[in-house]
């Protein structure tokens, strides 16, 4: 059991298990002492008795303590657990996370790092890079790690390249030596030896135990095609439509419906992602679908350009669909407020630098006029790229790209002076500077960052933080559409006004801001959910 909580009841875990509930799934493992196998919540497998159950917070401490993933449930599909999120058994009216448990958010950001290696890294960080990125001792690194987590950041990091490789041995065809340099391992040999101690198999007899099934659906060329899941409830229906509401032809495409050519709700897309010195393009399609015993689950087909990168790729796309979220311990704080909430998530992003860009662009105006100026942004600035569908095209243009930009071109696309200033500085400091704008980046440095910019003002950083660096208290006070959802527009002061309402729903902001978008009409959420004040 981790540190920071007293141990929560066993029995509440047990039940969760009778009832294969999908509330819990990733929330917690069970280490069956009679098989010495551990499983997800929702395993269908029999139930096993009681006195066989140990529960574990994460899978490393599964692994930790001599327990091997099941073949069947597949612990490495279950969605992550925030940190911050309760533990199942925890009294309802436990004081949430704040702001102020910095250990807590330091032991988030170093999981975060390790789970989403910075833009550029080949693998995650080491102990010491770990260290100065979060700007402490690798000991206190250490320290936190183990007191929150129960495994230390060696330990974890083990465990996380392990299940990658298991899913990519079971859910592509891709070979063995290719799997273990993507798990992050040294060499073939390390990751045999690694493998068999954990898990009583080698890598070929795991793959003939659960080779890939051909897998029918709307995409007919060579791809590499695996699962995420989440748990419920997700309103898929409201993720599709934010995307779609903001979507730029030639890079993105969303498909809200079943129709032909697109049997699921699907969001396809356009990416570019960097390597070390190498730069890999391609394309993904993710679709939703249900599976039968209620544990949600996307489909994710990724070209095979994008093979070399493929953990980057999936963890990306878990941040974009914030598949991650735990809401049982979101709702438990905002559901009295927004009742019709509980199934919205914060869409996230793929590339930090994109979000960012697009967010500048829509400073002041609606939302569909940003959308006219990233779409002459991309067909200015951005490279072609080849896909298998004419709706893919383009990719967004680079930091490096839009740094070089000149004023003129920018002013010649409808941009502003203002937000031509904003992005041109904007890229030269994730260009120049290394900016970081992804999971796990240091929350108040990066908004400081960002504010010392010319023409980022709190606003934009905070949606930045919100979507990009996946923050979940974020809060951008200053957006008018959330003060006419909130009521209070009217004042002299409506950015403290709202400030000071949403205390309420700490540490959960970020998600009370989509619900209260979600509140507003149509015409006027369109109208004015890009309006704020600038610096």
């Amino acid at each position: 059991m981790t540190a920071h909580t007293p141990s929560p009841p066993d029995d509440a875990r047990y039940l969760a298990v009778v009832a294969k509930d999908a509330r819990f799934d990733g929330c917690f493992f069970t280490g069956v002492t009679s098989t010495g196998i551990y499983c997800r919540p929702v395993c269908r497998v029999r139930t096993p008795k009681r006195e066989n159950c140990r529960f574990f917070d994460h899978a490393a401490q599964a692994e930790q303590a001599g327990f091997r993933p099941c073949l069947r449930c597949r612990p490495e599909l279950a969605p992550h657990t925030p940190l911050w999120a309760p533990t199942l058994g925890q009294a309802p009216d436990a004081p949430a996370w704040s702001m102020q448990d910095a250990s807590r958010i330091l032991a988030a950001q170093a999981a975060q790092l390790l789970d989403h290696p910075p833009s550029g890294c080949d693998t995650p960080p080491s102990m010491q890079q770990l260290a100065q990125r979060l700007g402490v001792s690798e000991r206190h690194v250490r320290r936190i790690f183990e007191a929150h987590l129960g495994v230390s950041p060696l330990q974890y990091l083990q465990t996380q390249r392990l299940l990658c490789a298991k899913q990519l041995l079971t859910d592509t065809t891709l070979p063995v030596t290719e799997v273990a340099s993507l798990s992050g391992f040294a060499s073939l040999r390390r990751f045999n030896a690694a493998f068999a101690a954990h898990y009583a198999l080698n890598p070929t007899q795991l793959r003939r135990q659960g080779q890939p099934q051909p897998h029918s659906g709307a995409v007919a060329h060579p791809t590499i095609h695996v699962k995420l899941a989440y748990r419920p409830p997700y309103d898929v229906a409201a993720m599709l439509q934010f995307f779609a509401t903001r979507q730029i032809p030639g890079v993105e495409e969303v498909a809200l419906h079943a129709i032909p050519g697109h049997p699921h709700p699907s969001l396809r897309r356009t990416l570019a992602l960097r390597s070390g010195p190498t730069l890999h393009t391609g394309w993904l399609e993710a679709r939703f679908s249900t599976a039968p015993n209620a544990v949600g689950r996307v489909d994710v087909h990724i070209s095979t350009s994008l093979g070399q990168v493929l953990p980057q790729v999936m963890a990306r796309v878990r941040a974009m669909l914030d598949l991650d979220a735990e809401p049982r311990a979101i709702n438990a704080v905002l559901h009295a407020d927004f009742p019709t909430g509980d199934g919205l998530r914060v869409p996230g992003t793929l590339d930090g630098f994109e979000l960012a860009v697009r967010a500048v662009l829509g400073q002041q105006i609606t939302v569909a006029a940003a959308r006219t100026l990233a779409v002459r942004l991309v067909e200015r600035f951005g490279a072609p790229v080849d896909t298998p569908f004419a709706s893919l095209h383009r990719l967004f243009p680079s930091p490096e790209v839009l740094a070089g930009a000149s004023g003129d071109a920018l002013g010649q696309l409808g941009i502003v002076k203002q937000r031509q200033a904003a992005i041109q500085a904007l890229a030269q400091a994730v260009a120049h500077q290394g900016l970081p704008l992804h999971p796990g980046a240091d929350l108040q440095t990066t908004l400081a960052a960002l504010q010392a910019l010319p023409g980022v003002g709190d606003w934009t950083a905070q949606y930045i933080a919100m979507r990009a660096l996946r923050w979940p208290d974020a809060f951008p006070s200053g957006d008018v559409a959330l003060h006419k959802a909130l009521g209070v527009q009217g004042g002299k002061r409506p950015a403290q006004a709202a400030q000071a309402a949403s205390r309420a729903w700490q540490p959960w902001r970020s998600y009370a801001v989509l619900r209260a978008w979600a509140m507003l009409p149509a015409k006027a959420s369109a109208t004015a959910a890009a309006t704020f004040a600038i610096k």
